[in-house]
């Protein structure tokens, strides 16, 4: 499997790939690139819709300018339990960062959800994120400052008495329930509009139909994150589970 940076002909391959509607893995498959690759490419570089393969290398371009120019320390590649590839956990690392990215979480938001997620404990200290992430203090501040206020995240004390940063099971349903809750405020505004505007005109039943929208959509993000909660908490079989029972070759 080819390694280094994709190729000007690459990406070109990418958006036609893109263009024929083939998925990241076929792509991948096709260039005999690993599909995080080409996942990480693509996101990174405006998205399916988005994606120009001229552009994507004259970023990249600029991106390995600025950083051979400002030569910052690279991230450490930590050593991993349970057997797990470093290189391949960091590289996740940063496909999941970069998928967040495209989804609206600002870089650096984006950067320590993903190491809070891919830890076992889904919790660290500021100073564990500065020395993984090698960032300073303000800046990891900041990011969980703008997570919490997302639910995203959120704080406790250990033993010792530090402040830990923490993803669990329920953090997705309050951050679901929270967002279905912010639609409140605009579908009562684009009500309100509809008296000032006068029922009947086209900006009035433009602004009524936006709130009806949004209330059915709330409605049933609301009723669903309710139905699918318990699945946060569904603990899968382990290995140790799954070797239990006889294997039907084994007798």
């Amino acid at each position: 499997m080819p390694g280094g940076r994709l190729t000007q002909q690459e990406r070109q391959q990418i958006a036609l790939g893109l263009g024929d509607g083939l998925a990241y893995a076929e792509i991948a498959r096709r260039l005999d690139r690993p599909t995080s690759t080409i996942t990480r490419e693509v996101m990174r570089n405006g998205g399916p819709a988005g994606y120009r393969a001229d552009l994507a290398h004259r970023a990249t371009e600029q991106r390995t300018r600025r950083r051979r120019q400002a030569s910052p320390r690279e991230a450490e590649a930590f050593p991993q339990p349970h057997g797990r590839d470093a290189a391949a956990v960091k590289e996740y690392e940063e496909v999941f960062t970069t998928v967040m990215m495209a989804s609206g979480t600002p870089r650096m938001m984006a950067r320590v959800m993903a190491c809070l997620y891919i830890t076992d404990s889904g919790s660290l200290t500021a100073s564990e994120l500065v020395q993984r992430l090698q960032v300073s203090p303000a800046s990891i501040s900041k990011a969980i400052t703008f997570l919490e206020s997302q639910g995203l995240v959120r704080r406790e004390r250990d033993e010792r008495r530090r402040e830990r940063y923490v993803v669990d099971d329920d953090v997705w349903y309050q951050a679901t329930i929270a967002s279905a809750q912010a639609l409140m405020q605009v579908i009562e505004t684009a009500r309100q509009g509809v008296g000032v505007l006068g029922p009947g005109t086209p900006a009035a039943v433009r602004l009524e139909n936006i709130a009806r929208f949004l209330d059915f959509i709330g409605e049933s993000t609301t009723r669903a994150a309710e139905q699918a909660r318990e699945i946060l908490y569904v603990k899968p079989e382990t290995a140790t589970d799954a070797t239990d029972e006889p294997h039907p070759d084994n007798g």
